[in-house]
C-alpha cells in the first residue's frame, strides 16, 4: 500500500459536505500534533486503491440529524464535514442540479493543474452545478495527486462536493459522466509516430475497458493524449457498451489558434471569427478552414483579399503556433489547451449560437461529406446544450478543401491499420510514410 507523510492544518472547507471527505490512495500519516487515521474504504476494493479519509478534525461525536421523520446518525463524518452534510437543509443548495462526476486523467500533469480549478469553479458546468473529481494518475504521480487534492480542498470552492484520486481506472472512472482524457506518454528522442501509437495506445485500449465496465452508460469522453485522434478510436472501439457518437479527439485548440490568426491578418478582434472548422487529424494534415470561416459574417476570403496567405501561410501558422510558443516560453502549451478543453465542453452543455458551429474529432459513421466511416475525425458540429451534437450539413466544400481534407482522411486511415490489433480490427500494419506529421510540442 502506498504511504504518504502529510501534514495538515486542522481546518477544512466549511462549504463542503462529508461527501466532500479527501480520498487517497494511502494510509494517511500525520504529524506529531496529530492522531494516525485509517478509515474503511467504500468499496470493496484491491492492494492500492483508494481508502476514504478525511483530514484530521478535533474528536467529535457523531451528529445526529433528521430525515423522514427518523433520527440517523451520521457515522463517517468529521469536523465541519458533519454540519454541511445534509444539502437540503443548505438553503444555497436547494436550486442546486444533481451531482456529476467528471473523470481526469493525467490529473498531476500541467494541462490539469489548469483544468481543475476551472472545473471546480464553475466555470465550465455553470454555478448551480455541483461535481465531484475522480483524478487518475500513475503509481510514480500519487503524491502529486495528493497534492493536487490538497489545493482543490484549500481552495474553498462550494461546488466541488468530492475529491477522488487513484491507479486504477476501473475504481476511478466508477459512475462517472464525464471522461477528460489527458494522460499520455509523451514522444521521446527517436521515438517513431507509429511507437507512440502502440504505446499511448495501450493505455487508451485499458482505459476504453475501464470506461464500459464502469462508467455511466452514457458518459462523454474527451481524449486529449496524443495522438488524440487514433486514441480515441481505441478508446470508443474498446467501449462497445458507450454510444461512440459520445467520443471526442480535442481539435478546440486548433480552432482556436486558427481564430486567432484570421482575426491578427484582418485586424479585428477574435470575437468576431464565426464559423471556424479543423478538417481531420490533429497533425500537419490538419485543415484549418477559411472557405466557410466567417469574420464579421462576411466570408473570411471577401475580408481577407490575401488568398495566397489564406491557402499557404494561414494553415502554416496555425501549425507552428505551438513550436514558436515553445520558443518563447520554453515549453508546450498548458494553459491555452486547458482553456480549449472548456471551450470544447461548454460547447456541448450549452447551445450553439444560431448559424454558427465549432470543431471537435467525431466518429465519422453516418457523416454527410463522404470521409471514410470508421475514423475519428475533426469535423464541424452543432449542439443543443445537451451533452449531444450534431454534425453540420451546410458547408462547402470546394476541391482545394476536398483535397486537402482527403490527405488527412489518408494519413488517419494508416494509423488505423497501425493500431488494428488495439481495436479488434486485426493484424497491424504500419505504413505512415517517412515524412513526420506531428505537431511541434509533441515531442
Amino acid at each position: 500500500m502506498a504511504m504518504a507523510e502529510l501534514s495538515t492544518p486542522q481546518t477544512t472547507s466549511p462549504f463542503l459536505n462529508s461527501s466532500s471527505r479527501l480520498r487517497l490512495s494511502s494510509k494517511l500519516h500525520l504529524s506529531n500534533h496529530f492522531r494516525h487515521l485509517l478509515l474503511p474504504p467504500l468499496h470493496t476494493t484491491t492492494p492500492n486503491s483508494k481508502i476514504s479519509c478525511s483530514v484530521y478534525q478535533n474528536s467529535q461525536a457523531p451528529v445526529a440529524v433528521q430525515e423522514n421523520g427518523l433520527v440517523k446518525t451520521k457515522k463517517e463524518c468529521y469536523g465541519v464535514f458533519c454540519l454541511t452534510y445534509d444539502l437540503k437543509a443548505e438553503e444555497e443548495t436547494r436550486s442546486w442540479k444533481k451531482l456529476i462526476n467528471i473523470a481526469v486523467s493525467g490529473a498531476a500533469g500541467m494541462i490539469s493543474n489548469h483544468l481543475l480549478f476551472k472545473l471546480a469553479s464553475g466555470e465550465v458546468f455553470g454555478p448551480d452545478q455541483p461535481i465531484a473529481l475522480k483524478l487518475l494518475g500513475s503509481e510514480r504521480s500519487i503524491q502529486a495527486l495528493e497534492g493536487v487534492a490538497m489545493e482543490l480542498e484549500d481552495s474553498l470552492f462550494p461546488l466541488l462536493r468530492e475529491v477522488d484520486i487513484g491507479t486504477d481506472p476501473n475504481e476511478v472512472f466508477q459512475d462517472v459522466e464525464w471522461a477528460i482524457l489527458i494522460g499520455a506518454k509523451p514522444r521521446g528522442p527517436g521515438m517513431e509516430r507509429a511507437d507512440l501509437l502502440d504505446i499511448n495506445g495501450q493505455i487508451f485500449a485499458e482505459q476504453g475497458k475501464a470506461l464500459n465496465k464502469a462508467a455511466s452508460p452514457n458518459v462523454k469522453v474527451l481524449v486529449v493524449g496524443n495522438p488524440c485522434n487514433t486514441n480515441a478510436l481505441i478508446c470508443l472501439k474498446n467501449a462497445p457498451n458507450i454510444p461512440a457518437k459520445n467520443f471526442h479527439a480535442l481539435t478546440r485548440l486548433d480552432e482556436n489558434r486558427a481564430k486567432c490568426q484570421l482575426a491578427l491578418k484582418a485586424g479585428v478582434f477574435y470575437d468576431k471569427v464565426s464559423n471556424m472548422t479543423i478538417w481531420g487529424n490533429h497533425s500537419t494534415t490538419q485543415v484549418p478552414d477559411f472557405l466557410n470561416a466567417r469574420i464579421n459574417g462576411l466570408p473570411v476570403k471577401e475580408v481577407i483579399t490575401d488568398h495566397k496567405w489564406l491557402e499557404e501561410g494561414f494553415t502554416e501558422s496555425v501549425q507552428k503556433r505551438g513550436g514558436l510558443l515553445i520558443q518563447k516560453w520554453g515549453r508546450s502549451s498548458a494553459a491555452s489547451t486547458a482553456v480549449s478543453i472548456v471551450d470544447a465542453i461548454k460547447s456541448l452543455v450549452t447551445p450553439t449560437p444560431e448559424g454558427d458551429w465549432f470543431s471537435s474529432g467525431v466518429y465519422t459513421d453516418g457523416n454527410p461529406y463522404g470521409i471514410e466511416e470508421g475514423l475519428v475525425f475533426s469535423m464541424p458540429c452543432r449542439s443543443k446544450g445537451d451533452g449531444d451534437y450534431e454534425l453540420v450539413k451546410d458547408v462547402e466544400i470546394d476541391d482545394y478543401l476536398r483535397k486537402r481534407i482527403a490527405k488527412s482522411e489518408a494519413e488517419l486511415l494508416a494509423e488505423k491499420r497501425c493500431v488494428a490489433h488495439l481495436t479488434g480490427e486485426g493484424i497491424a500494419y504500419c505504413d505512415l510514410g517517412p515524412v513526420d506529421t506531428m505537431l511541434p510540442g509533441e515531442v
